[in-house]
């Protein structure tokens, strides 16, 4: 079975050729598509791949992953980003399991092991984060309406073992500038254009829920600091998702509703009642043999 990687990169200079080094471990062929990147990356990827350059669309990164599977000539194609890594163990895998031609699958979704602010975040979103990645050529795409859309492949999908690394989140500013330019304004666009409304809770709600989710639920605490910035970040990220729709498709219209103060402490109350509940379910799941003593302060207390 022959391979193509395509990557789809924008100024990447510092984190593309260690990326084409790892795909050369598994492709028989390597597609870049450069969106007129202003820095070395052509270059770079000049060495390694076939080039092609496309203007860029930072709201929508994955029109020109597209593109880039138009161009691929290999059977199967892995998706792959810039700041991502395939590791030997897993080039292997993707080997022998390709090598199967009874397989009816279509596509492979492969854990990512997210590396941010330097380490491996092993709980919440970040993990295993299964990426549908590999997928036969005519079989998968992506929507291209928005920027957290996953890659969608017609007919059976399965999933492999061996992580790829990804080299996420390295700086504090890197994260920020990436919700802010990126991520924000595609899920912004898209929620103004489904034709959905906010309210002024939401303000309140969306980030708590978030938090709380990410933190508790998802057992994000299990990471330590890393796990708590994180989950903050995630609420933060809630915020400003909900003050761009409100700048842009309420035109920050005043939504104050009467006796704001009260209406807002109590939106606090109903977040401090469910922050509550998962601490003490977090307790329990630390402390298994006082379950029945931490049930029983949640409920009376």
């Amino acid at each position: 079975m022959s391979i193509s990687v395509v990557i789809s990169a924008y100024n990447e200079q510092d984190l593309l050729e260690d990326c084409l080094k790892s795909a050369k471990l598994v492709a028989d062929e390597i597609i870049v598509v450069n969106n007129s990147s202003e820095d070395k990356t052509e270059e770079i990827a000049k060495k390694y791949a076939k080039v092609y350059t496309r203007p860029n669309d930072p709201v929508n990164l994955n029109k020109n992953k597209n593109f880039g599977f138009t161009k691929a000539a290999g059977e199967w194609i892995i998706s792959l980003d810039a700041d991502e890594r395939i590791t030997p163990e897993l080039a292997k895998e993707i080997k022998s399991t390709l090598s199967d031609r009874r397989s009816t699958k279509n596509g492979y979704e492969i854990p990512r092991k997210n590396i941010i602010f330097g380490k491996w975040i092993q709980h919440s979103i970040w993990w295993p984060d299964y990426n549908l990645r590999l997928f036969r050529a005519d079989k998968g795409r992506f929507a291209a309406k928005h920027v957290h859309e996953k890659l969608e492949v017609t007919g059976e999908v399965g999933q492999l073992k061996n992580p790829f690394i990804h080299y996420n989140y390295q700086t504090v500013s890197q994260f920020i500038n990436k919700l802010n330019k990126t991520y924000t304004e595609s899920e912004t666009e898209n929620f103004i254009s489904s034709g959905k409304s906010i309210n002024w809770f939401d303000a309140i709600r969306w980030p708590a829920n978030d938090f709380t989710k990410t933190f508790f639920f998802e057992k994000g605490y299990k990471d330590g600091m890393h796990g708590l910035v994180l989950s903050m970040f995630q609420a933060f990220y809630s915020l400003v998702f909900f003050a761009k729709v409100w700048e842009r498709k309420e035109e920050f219209r005043d939504m104050t509703p009467d006796n704001f103060f009260y209406e807002v402490l109590g939106e606090f109350q109903k977040a401090a009642k469910v922050i509550r509940y998962w601490i003490y379910e977090t307790l329990i799941d630390q402390n298994p043999v006082k379950k029945i003593y931490y049930k029983a302060r949640r409920k009376f207390k």
